[in-house]
């Protein structure tokens, strides 16, 4: 059996799809990839999902952007994504991680408005108190003002997108303090027909 350490770089991964409930939904999808600025980032798009990976700004700002160019058709819109950061053996990519923290689309995606309820789950990897270091990023959704309850394997985020994204990210980069390997997965829908549960 091989043992494996958490890798050295830095470099943040995020693995996506978009769930476009409509007919046109090619469209919907390549057209929000198209209008972001995808330049400092490394990209690739399968027929299962996309992948973006770099510095963990421009993660955040290409995925964010990405959704936010989808959803604002009015469609209803759903992400399911998994961040990763210090994955073992994680380099293909390296070369982004020299650019500089000037995001490139948040000035045009924050003209967009929209409502959006989340799941996400937070999995710091390798630590023993790693519920602590969940709790902590609960009380951080607090702050944010996006926490609105706990859900079977995820936590409840609802609000304005922007808010969301900045409660994401932030619970995201706040982990790294107490494991260099970590985890999220994110569910993220906007503009669904469904009365939120109560």
């Amino acid at each position: 059996m091989t043992n494996h350490v958490c890798g050295t770089s830095r470099i943040v991964g995020c693995r996506f799809n978009l769930g476009v409930m409509s007919d046109d939904f090619v469209n919907v999808i390549l057209s929000a990839i198209e209008e972001t600025d995808t330049s400092k980032v490394w990209k690739q798009t399968d027929d299962v999902s996309t992948c973006i990976r770099g510095r963990e700004s421009h993660v955040f700002d290409v995925v964010k952007a990405i959704y936010v160019a989808a959803a604002k058709t009015g469609k209803h819109v759903v992400l399911n994504g998994t961040f990763s950061i210090g994955c073992p053996g994680d380099s293909e990519g390296d070369v982004y991680m020299t650019e500089d923290d000037v995001v490139l689309n948040e000035a045009r995606a924050q003209d967009t408005k929209l409502d959006v309820s989340t799941q996400f789950a937070l999995y710091p990897m390798n630590t023993p108190t790693y519920m602590d270091v969940i709790a902590a990023q609960v009380n951080v959704a607090k702050e944010h003002g996006t926490l609105t309850g706990g859900v079977h394997y995820a936590t409840r985020l609802d609000g304005d997108v922007h808010q969301v994204f900045e409660t994401l990210q932030d619970s995201f980069h706040n982990a790294q303090n107490s494991a260099s390997h970590v985890v999220m997965t994110v569910n993220v829908s906007a503009n669904s027909p469904s009365k939120k549960a109560q």
